[in-house]
């Protein structure tokens, strides 16, 4: 009894424990000035992730994977597009705090949660991981492509100030 309950404790107080750790990189990351280096590193870093479908059985049909990424893309994804912006402070860019982003990551943490035992009944736990990694990074990419477009637009601006008015000037 004790084991199924600690079997059953212990994912979700991993999955809170990494939906906090996330939330505090975040929140410390908008306190210094951002670059293309740093929003490109997370899709990178995260697309080694799908080495685990290397393993048979971690692997969904096709159809599953793309109608889990497009959950990601359009009810996660859209929410943090819609509200990230950037700005220049003392001639360097900073990516502007986002309150949906805690917002949305406690509800991935809460769709995932919540449908533990229906996705569970119908794939395996490999499986399941599968799917709510692409989930994940159906959210992250969309998110970090538009980021990367809004940077270089405040970059472009910011270069054309500085030479117009002075290197280093602030807007």
């Amino acid at each position: 009894m004790i084991i199924v309950a600690l079997s059953q404790l212990l994912p979700l107080l991993g999955s809170l424990l990494a939906g906090v750790a996330v939330i505090i990189v975040r929140l410390k990351a908008a306190s210094k000035p951002t670059s293309l280096r740093k929003i490109i590193a997370p899709p990178l870093g995260m697309a080694t992730g799908f080495l685990m479908f290397v393993v048979p059985d971690t692997r969904i049909p096709w159809l599953w994977a793309l109608a889990a990424f497009a959950v990601g893309a359009v009810f996660f994804a859209y929410p943090l597009i819609a509200t990230s912006r950037f700005e220049v402070k003392d001639g360097q860019i900073y990516l502007k705090r986002s309150k949906i982003f805690v917002v949305i990551i406690v509800a991935l943490l809460a769709v995932r949660v919540l449908l533990h035992d229906v996705v569970d009944a119908y794939v395996t736990i490999p499986q399941s991981a599968g799917l709510f990694f692409l989930l994940a990074f159906g959210m992250l990419l969309p998110w970090r492509l538009a980021m990367w477009k809004g940077y270089a637009v405040v970059e472009k601006q910011l270069a054309g100030d500085g030479a117009s008015q002075g290197a280093g000037r602030a807007r």
